[in-house]
């Protein structure tokens, strides 16, 4: 069995003097495990051991060493293949590395020279891809749905359920809230849990870039396509190949903008701004806005086709306001984080602080909940954190009820459906909050069943 720290090395030559030196080389680093075969069709037979580098001799007794490179490239792709020859051919050199070999090297007094420092690049390279694999296991782990989206709340159970359809296919998804709700972090999760988390994350804030520079950002530019153009430059679309793209406040978009970026997405390619060639791109495509697209659509702000392309699933966050004990279960998340960061202990939220906390309804949502949290550890004394602690200053009016046209039974309505939805549809503890029968309550939603 192979050792897991080891490095199996597999050096394929039939000539005993350069077998030795070949494997004298590979034997100079103590991780390598060094497997040696005199023909392509013993190397061929022993591949199941998952040799990680290849030395090959290209003139064989049984075959040739390009017949033997593309078996196991064909076997693996990932296997590095080190090609050794008597001849310095560049026709031949240069066909084998298009089949995939690492390196050609001739066999002459400088062989083994160029064999170590071939060596040597081969390595660094591997390392770097076992880093680079590590820091990826590393935020799947950390973006596992559980660990990123705190709640507990029918709310917020819903959407779970919505993630987990979401990360099974590569439909479009198009996430949907009030600002503050973490669509941003949604859709990190949804690519670091997807097929595609190996490649990039590309996130694109469309109402941070001014519009005149929106297509150049997104579609990249040819040099001296415009003044101060100085070199090419690949746009986002080009960049989050592979991987996801996650075009945030997608709503923000000019109309002659809009109708680019629905090409673009229909024919999966982009053109930069100043080319001709149409580059091909493969990447997943999320998006995000706090505004109702589909209004936006009735009010011509909205291209109907492009809005019909970029909907697929949709997952519409729900507001801080109407998830209930989720308000604690955040605010003590975000207290265990600053504590750690600021290496102090973790303080406690008093029964009058959690109170406090939830008879707000937090119209900036999970981000305000976060400022407002850390600035009551700050606040706290003696590691506890009191109602008095816990300031709230947001700049805009609370979301209240009165601002729509009801009737009196209307807004008692909303009341109930708001406290409902707070109290995870708690009907006894609604009740003992509103100081009203549970009996109202079940005929206001048997009437609202019926409607």
């Amino acid at each position: 069995m192979k050792n897991a720290s080891a490095t199996r090395v597999f050096v394929v030559e039939d000539d005993p003097m350069y077998q030795r030196m070949v494997k004298y080389v590979m034997e100079l680093n103590p991780d390598h495990e060094v497997h040696v075969f005199a023909t392509g069709q013993e190397c061929l037979e022993h591949l199941s051991l998952k040799p990680d580098i290849i030395t090959l001799d290209y003139t064989l007794p049984d075959m040739t060493g390009e017949d033997v490179l593309k078996k196991i490239k064909g076997f693996n792709s990932d296997i590095t293949v080190i090609m050794l020859s008597g001849q310095q051919d560049i026709a031949t050199a240069v066909t084998l590395l298009k089949e995939g070999a690492y390196d050609y090297i001739t066999k002459d007094s400088e062989t083994k020279e160029r064999l170590l420092n071939t060596l040597t690049h081969v390595k660094n390279q591997m390392s770097l891809k076992k880093e680079v694999a590590i820091l990826r296991e590393e935020l799947s782990d950390k973006f596992q749905f559980d660990k990123t989206i705190i709640g507990s709340s029918n709310a917020m159970q819903r959407i779970f359920s919505l993630l987990k359809k979401a990360v099974q296919t590569n439909i479009n998804v198009s996430i949907t809230g009030e600002t503050g709700t973490g669509k941003e972090v949604v859709a990190k999760a949804i690519h670091h849990n997807s097929t595609r988390k190996k490649g990039p994350f590309v996130a694109v804030n469309m109402s941070a870039i001014p519009k005149e520079l929106l297509e150049s950002e997104l579609f990249g530019y040819e040099k001296g396509a415009f003044t101060g153009a100085v070199a090419r430059k690949k746009g986002q679309f080009e960049l989050a190949d592979g991987g996801t793209l996650f075009l945030d406040e997608v709503a923000e978009m000019e109309l002659n903008m809009q109708a680019k970026l629905l090409r673009a997405i229909q024919e999966r390619e982009v053109i930069r701004v100043g080319g001709e060639k149409p580059i091909a791109f493969d990447a997943r495509i999320l998006i995000a806005t706090h505004k109702n697209l589909g209004e936006e659509v009735r009010e011509g702000n909205f291209r109907e086709d492009l809005y019909y392309r970029l909907l697929g699933l949709n997952i519409a966050l729900p507001p801080l306001r109407d998830r209930g004990n989720d308000i604690i279960i955040l605010a003590q998340h975000f207290l265990k984080g600053f504590a750690k960061n600021n290496q102090m202990k973790m303080p406690v939220l008093t029964k009058e602080a959690k109170t406090k906390l939830l008879s707000y309804s937090f119209p900036g949502n999970v981000r305000e909940l976060k400022a407002v949290i850390e600035l009551s550890a700050v606040m706290a004394e003696e590691g506890e954190i009191n109602a008095d602690d816990i300031q709230f200053n947001s700049i805009r009016r609370e979301a209240g009820f009165l601002t729509e046209d009801l009737t009196m039974e209307g807004y008692k309505n909303k009341i109930v459906e708001h406290f409902l939805g707070k109290y995870d549809n708690d009907i006894a503890l609604v009740a003992q909050k509103l100081d009203i029968g549970k009996s109202t309550i079940y005929r206001m939603l048997k009437l609202k069943g019926e409607k």
